[in-house]
């Protein structure tokens, strides 16, 4: 009995140690890259609301771009939850103009009906895509976002991806409009959405 708390136990912390270690790789690379890096352009991916394609939205519309996946511990969950909180703060104008999109970098375990149900605790809005590992490598190249596997044979969820954690501002023609660094509040994105959605 004391053996498996332990065994519990030692697995809790590796997993704690894995969460921090990814923390810190991608606060590194994000402090390294610059906006001057950053191509961006087109989006065309499935997704939970049919293909989509950044050429869908309204002239007036913006997309709020993350990168990331479902079984993601941590920031994850937390971008999708400061956009839901900045689309709280905007006015009711404002939020039929922003259209919350994460893209998962985790092709293997996030098909589109995973990623249905994981975007659907943020609101209907949220819209998760995904594609091959080829498309995803191209789209984050242009966009200057880094991930790496990590493999974790001694937990359940056998790997976790360490990756970068900003929200990218982005319009219909794939311009990059902000780029917004990873925050645990709305304060940054707030900003960044009424600068652009005022401008």
């Amino acid at each position: 009995m004391s053996r498996k708390i332990l065994g519990l136990g030692i697995g809790a912390v590796t997993l704690v140690l894995i969460a921090f270690g990814g923390i810190a790789w991608y606060d590194h690379q994000q402090a390294s890259s610059s906006n001057g890096d950053i191509i961006g352009g087109p989006v065309e991916l499935p997704s939970t609301q049919g293909d989509f394609s950044l050429t869908q939205l309204a002239d007036d519309q913006i997309a709020v771009l993350s990168f990331g996946y479902t079984y993601c511990p941590d920031i994850c969950p937390m971008n999708q939850s400061v956009k839901r909180q900045a689309l709280q703060k905007l006015s009711a104008e404002q939020r039929e103009r922003v259209v919350p999109v994460m893209v998962s970098v985790d092709p293997e375990r996030d098909t589109l009906e995973r990623l249905k149900e994981y975007m659907g605790y943020f609101g209907e809005e949220f819209i998760g895509a995904t594609g091959s590992q080829a498309q995803l490598e191209e789209l984050a190249e242009r966009y200057g976002v880094i991930w790496r596997r990590v493999e974790t044979p001694e937990s359940s969820m056998e790997y976790t991806i360490d990756h970068s954690a900003s929200l990218y501002l982005v319009n219909p023609e794939g311009k990059l409009l902000q780029r917004v660094l990873y925050s645990p509040t709305p304060h940054a994105l707030v900003s960044a959405l009424q600068g652009v959605l005022e401008g």
